[in-house]
């Protein structure tokens, strides 16, 4: 299936933030787990090309100080700048199984680089949304994969061979079509202990979503086989002595391509923020591992909602992401149905 220039942007721009997320210890500036007290609630930092000293070309932050006896209330001492500075040493991290302590940029101490302030413990934000985006994001992909996987195979099997197996497969579909698949991601959820590791939390989300989904690529992978089975270079493929395996693998599969496509583009974003969702519930990820969900359940108290705006960026920030897979999904949609 052929890209025209806005999928290709489109999935330009989702492979650099998923690269940014990948790469998220190089990309952050701060561990995710480092707390500064001294900064709760700490606002983005701005930038300065210009200081007490004079015009610079590098960018500048300044040093934060409290505001009289406010715990929370910060000015810029505008006469302790200093230059960003890029490729810096810095805390170490896991790369890909290796130990590295290379970070994009930072500043010297005193400043700090909140781009999108600080929380409630003084932990940069940024790099919390970056690392939270590793679970969220991928956990999107991976419950993508484990449906349309699951819809692939039945679909495929159930269209193929027909018969009880077929009606089997529908009639299991249309009892988890259904069942409104929110309550039943939390009946699930109370069913299990609540004391989870974090790589037990994550594969839970993973299982759970996945599992849930399978039926509507299901049936519309049956649909398509149910056509290819009966054109007549499957026939005649299955008269020269073919199996049932190299039938589906060869002819009919191939098929079905630009539908798992457009509905991995349609699911992913959908499966991103029922995690999301059920992290900002408190039945996902957990404190201290980072979430996009478990990062919002802080504006359920209503003093940071009002209080600290900058506590609702990591949300903004999710909104883009949301809508190119739209326009990615509905862009590869009408190009399947212009191929049709």
């Amino acid at each position: 299936m052929k890209i025209g220039t806005k999928t290709a942007l489109l999935m330009t721009a989702l492979a650099a933030v998923h690269i940014a997320v990948l790469f998220a210890g190089f990309v952050s500036p701060y561990d995710i787990a480092q707390q500064n007290r001294d900064f709760p609630y700490a606002p983005p930092t701005h930038f300065h090309f210009g200081a007490a000293h004079g015009i610079h070309l590098r960018p500048l932050v300044c040093a934060y100080e409290r505001r009289g006896d406010a715990d929370d209330e910060y000015l810029e001492n505008r006469g302790r700048c200093y230059p960003i500075h890029f490729f810096v040493h810095g805390w170490q991290y896991d790369l890909f199984g290796f130990r590295s302590s290379l970070h994009l940029f930072g500043a010297d101490a005193p400043a700090n680089i909140f781009l999108m302030g600080s929380d409630g413990y003084g932990r940069d934000v940024f790099s919390r949304f970056l690392y939270g985006g590793r679970v969220s994001l991928f956990a999107g992909l991976l419950a993508t994969v484990l449906t349309l996987f699951l819809g692939t195979l039945l679909g495929a099997v159930a269209g193929f061979y027909g018969g009880w197996f077929d009606s089997l497969v529908m009639r299991c579909a249309e009892l988890f079509l259904a069942l409104p698949w929110l309550y039943l991601l939390f009946a699930l959820r109370a069913f299990l202990p609540l004391s989870l590791s974090s790589l037990q939390a994550f594969m839970l989300l993973i299982a759970v979503i996945g599992v849930v989904s399978w039926p509507r690529p299901a049936r519309l992978i049956r649909g398509i086989v149910l056509s290819a089975r009966e054109r007549h270079y499957v026939f005649a493929a299955s008269l020269f002595g073919a199996s049932d395996l190299y039938l589906i693998r060869r002819h009919i599969l191939p098929d079905t391509y630009s539908i798992i496509i457009t509905q991995a583009a349609m699911l992913i974003p959908q499966y991103v923020l029922a995690e999301v969702m059920l992290s900002f519930l408190g039945l996902g990820m957990g404190e201290p591992v980072p979430s996009w969900g478990n990062m919002l359940s802080a504006l359920q108290q209503y003093a940071v909602l009002v209080s600290y705006w900058w506590m609702l960026i990591p949300g903004l920030a999710m909104i883009p992401v949301f809508f190119a897979y739209s326009f990615l999904a509905s862009d590869l949609l009408l190009r399947a149905a212009d191929r049709t």
